[in-house]
């Protein structure tokens, strides 16, 4: 049943004609009749990421403080950070960007819920994979990022959006890195994928949160009528991204070794230069805008704290790996489903009550969890803290966000 869906999606992309009109987006979903939810990719995986992310994190805290389930282990932990509520963020992202990026029909209605019942169903697996057995649930959890790796590479080849490249390979590497991750027989399989899928996660924000952070930072700025801007791409853009991957691929195959130490925290360097160039201070009015440099301030201190730890023993590398989780991808995560919820339902593009609150609850998570393992005694506290500061955020979320992800898009006046 699961692997005859992921052949109908394909099938159903396999009849898009190969060279859209660019009206074809815009025109597919005017048309569109069934249900909101499956209207644009971002509104169920928006909403199904952040409940499942609030779910996971206190259900992995109470297995690791009061011995849960035996099922709840440290691996299904990371794995469903990863390769579920991140998956699940990428998917809607990208989903929604791409037939803007090629401008060929977007991906809605049947095919669409098909690709959401596919992640569904890994959820699903790897809760039950002791009685599915770990090679039946890995192969039913690795169905969904291999069809949307086909999806997303279909798209932008078809839709000759060659710049957009990297960005297949980044989800194509998630896939392979999810199925690395279920090689539980390689001993050192686990931790390789469990690495590829952070360094590609570290990768996405560099990229796609290189190219939305200065640029939503410009129009909000001339809308203000300020004359600061951020600073246009350039070598200092192209280094950072540059030593971001070598960073990335060379932690990922030697994490303790100290040249990965010192790629990291060149990268991490190159980021913060990167980032200071963007003028994130003139936003501070705004939310919605400044919580993107926030998100990306914390890429830049998971790599500097990640490269530091492997430099130095006795810095914690739980520090690190957390800044770059809980930190750059929490945070970044919510700052673009907020906005791309708010852009594409029609909402204001300011920050109320509820997303500011948001965005200081995952902050806060961050903080309190990067603190967690320098704390001694006090470890435990810290980390109840920020799980619980962590569901807050993405229960708050999907109590702010999910009517307006399930309903129509009101009709302006």
């Amino acid at each position: 049943m699961i692997i005859k869906a992921a052949g109908t999606i394909i099938k159903a992309l396999a009849a898009v004609p190969a060279h859209g009109a660019r009206m074809s987006t815009a025109a597919t979903r005017r048309a569109y009749r069934g249900p909101a939810l499956f209207s644009f990719g971002f509104r169920p995986f928006y909403l199904l990421g952040a409940l499942w992310s609030a779910l996971v994190v206190p259900l992995w805290l109470w297995s690791y403080l009061a011995g849960g389930p035996d099922m709840l282990t440290r691996d299904w932990h990371v794995h469903e950070m990863l390769f579920g509520f991140l998956a699940a963020v990428v998917a809607g992202f990208l989903t929604t960007a791409v037939p803007n990026w090629t401008g060929r029909m977007p991906i809605i209605g049947a095919p669409l819920a098909q690709l959401v019942g596919l992640w569904l169903a890994g959820r699903v697996a790897m809760l039950f994979q002791d009685s599915l057995g770990p090679a039946a649930a890995g192969v039913i959890d690795s169905l969904f990022l291999l069809v949307f790796a086909s999806v997303i590479w279909r798209e932008v080849l078809a839709g000759r959006n060659w710049r957009n490249l990297p960005v297949c390979g980044l989800v194509t590497a998630l896939a392979a890195g999810n199925i690395a991750f279920h090689l539980h027989g390689v001993t050192w399989a686990s931790g390789v994928g469990e690495r590829l899928a952070l360094g590609v996660a570290a990768l996405l924000i560099a990229l796609i949160g290189g190219r939305i952070t200065p640029s939503f930072t410009r129009n909000w700025l001339k809308a203000q009528g300020l004359a600061a801007q951020p600073a246009v791409f350039g070598l200092v853009d192209r280094a950072a991204l540059a030593l971001t991957g070598l960073a990335a691929a060379a932690w990922a195959a030697f994490p303790d070794a100290r040249p990965s130490g010192v790629l990291l925290a060149l990268a991490g360097l190159s980021n913060l230069l990167r980032l200071a160039r963007w003028r994130g201070w003139a936003t501070r009015r705004e939310p919605l805008v400044w919580i993107l440099h926030l998100g990306y301030g914390w890429l830049a201190l998971g790599l500097l704290l990640m490269g530091a730890s492997a430099l130095d023993p006795s810095i914690p590398r739980t520090a690190g790996v957390h800044a770059l989780t809980a930190g750059a991808i929490g945070v970044m995560t919510l700052a673009v489903m907020t906005r791309s919820s708010r852009g594409h339902t029609g909402r204001e593009l300011h920050a109320d009550a509820a997303t500011t609150a948001i965005y200081l609850a995952i902050n806060a998570a961050a903080l309190t969890r990067i603190a967690a393992p320098f704390a001694g005694g006090g470890q435990q506290s810290l980390l109840t803290t920020s799980a619980v500061l962590w569901v807050l955020a993405f229960a708050g979320f999907a109590t702010a966000y999910g009517p307006m992800l399930i309903r129509p898009r009101p009709a302006r006046a």
